[in-house]
């Protein structure tokens, strides 16, 4: 797939309004890259949106069902693609050529809001602005290796490195995990010499004739011994601490080919790219519907589009019980926040005012809501705007409630519409989106070369089936069996796959007795 197989140009007319809405956008303080957009049929944006919105990505069978599902859906009126903007330096955003003009310049509005929000928010800094061109570069190396190795095993291995790719660790590009300095550092400094040194106890100054009872042969033999001892442990156990990025150890420990190390690169890679946009969607289209409604009703709407715009508008922001919209959530946010800050609603006078006649008509005409969302899209991921920003009087004004699933009528029903249950149990569901936290413990588990990985239990257990999926492409990896520290069902348990059988253990006791005590799963 090429872009060079779509005309692309943008008709007159929507160059007119592009002109025209950006502008509008940059004069509300709007900072973003050049935007370029792009004409396309509905079954082109289809095949682009499954490919997540690079047409020159790598194949896989995995975006053809993408594809396919995008494609019914679209045929079936069950969902249609209004907008799609790439986080890139240009940005690229497509238009459906189908769309009317109504809906070419609410797109057009929005897409300026998410472009503005790339560039700025502090989640994104540290993503690659040229990913267009990474994305290319890695679709040439997966075909080389296809053409050298095989369509059959490059996909294989492919899809094993895609069912793990969140094993990754998202925090690390804004924390520092590790020391400067390389793990095999070869200069002068660190010769063979200098570790000698390190396993050699220290040595009092003394005069020769007093040198056997300063410094006695035998006991500094033994602790250097002992120092050797304590060295060559550590050296057999690695990493020195727990290892949150379990796609980064693998590339750097794991016995594979050089093409596969490559690959896993890749995947990585690319999950490190688009993992902010997940950690910042309610935001992001909540910022970017702000600023849809805010420049389509002030500026560019013209009468006789009322009607139109208000119907796709409202489609958008639709909610139901059965999930929380992003789009709803985020934009209405944003607008309390904005009312919030402009009214002085906030800091120690108003938190501390019992009077609620006087907090009903409270407005100390500050106006500086415009201000702090601006601040807000800057600093603000999905969890810290939730965190920072929800309050009690928004969750009863939106009607937000935590529901939970019942054995006995086989149902889920509302668990709880108390602000702190609400708010716990959302920013549960954004916490690494729910997912488990997995840590490399051991690369040289019961000193055999077998991985130990522990999962970090907040409250909900792994999906057994699902861990051994994974453990089982872990172990084609790492070639040696691999181990998961877990909780089920209130106890302490180790999952296991050797490459043939699948065991689950309860810990305690000696390794030999768990193994001959583990009951295995086929």
């Amino acid at each position: 797939m090429s872009l060079g197989f779509y005309n692309t140009h943008l008709p007159p007319h929507l160059r007119v309004l592009k002109d025209e809405i950006e502008g509008f956008a940059r004069d509300f303080g709007l900072d973003f890259y050049e935007t370029i957009f792009e004409v396309v049929d509905a079954d082109d944006l289809n095949e682009i949106a499954a490919y997540g919105g690079f047409p020159t990505r790598y194949p896989h069978w995995s975006f053809g069902m993408q594809y396919e599902e995008l494609k019914k859906g679209y045929e079936y009126g069950l969902s249609k693609i209004y907008e799609m903007v790439i986080n890139n330096d240009p940005c690229y955003a497509y238009l459906m050529r189908c769309n009317h003009t109504v809906d070419q310049k609410l797109v057009m509005a929005h897409v300026y809001g998410h472009c503005d929000f790339f560039k700025n928010n502090a989640y994104f800094v540290h993503t690659t602005r040229k990913m267009m061109d990474e994305i290319a570069n890695h679709a040439a190396r997966i075909r080389h290796f296809v053409e050298r190795f095989g369509e059959d095993e490059v996909e294989s291995f492919m899809d094993r490195c895609m069912s793990i790719d969140d094993l990754i660790d998202i925090h690390s590009v804004a924390i520092k995990r590790r020391d400067d300095h390389p793990k095999y550092d070869f200069s002068p400094q660190a010769t063979s010499e200098d570790s000698a040194e390190e396993n050699t106890a220290p040595r009092f100054k003394a005069k020769p004739y007093m040198a056997d009872y300063i410094n006695p042969r035998g006991a500094l033999k033994s602790e250097d011994e002992e120092n050797k001892k304590a060295t060559t442990a550590r050296a057999a156990k690695f990493p020195e601490h727990p290892e949150k990025d379990v796609l980064l150890f693998l590339i750097e420990h794991a016995p594979m080919k050089n093409w596969q190390r490559d690959m896993l690169s890749i995947i990585r890679d690319e999950a490190y790219y688009f993992y902010p946009q997940g950690q910042t969607k309610i935001l992001n289209e909540g910022w970017a519907s702000f600023w849809h409604s805010t420049i389509m009703t002030q500026k560019v709407l013209d009468p006789s589009e009322v009607i139109d715009y208000a119907d796709h508008h409202s489609g958008t922001m639709a909610t139901s019980g059965r999930r929380l919209n992003p789009y709803k959530v985020g934009i209405e946010l944003l607008r309390d926040v904005e009312r919030r800050w402009n009214m002085g609603q906030f800091g120690a006078e108003w938190e501390n005012c019992d009077d609620m006649d006087k907090k009903r008509t409270w407005d100390k005409k500050l106006g500086l809501g415009r201000q702090k969302i601006f601040e807000v899209r800057k600093i603000h991921s999905d969890i810290t705007f939730i965190d920072t920003f929800l309050t009690p009087e928004f969750c009863k004004e939106y009607n937000l409630f935590s529901f939970n699933y019942q054995d006995p009528t086989k149902n889920y029903v509302i668990e709880s519409r108390e602000f702190q249950k609400v708010k716990q149990r959302l920013l549960f569901s954004l916490t690494n989106f729910g997912k488990p936290w997995i840590y490399v413990i051991d690369g040289n588990h019961r000193n055999r070369g077998e991985l130990l990985l522990r999962h970090e239990h907040q409250g909900v257990d792994l999906k057994v089936d699902e861990a051994r999926d994974v453990l089982a492409n872990l172990q084609y990896i790492w070639s040696r069996p691999v181990h998961l520290e877990t909780i089920g069902d209130g106890q302490s348990t180790v999952l296991s796959f050797d490459g043939t059988d699948h065991t689950q253990q309860a810990t305690g006791g000696s390794d030999d007795a768990n193994r001959k005590t583990a009951a295995k799963a086929r």
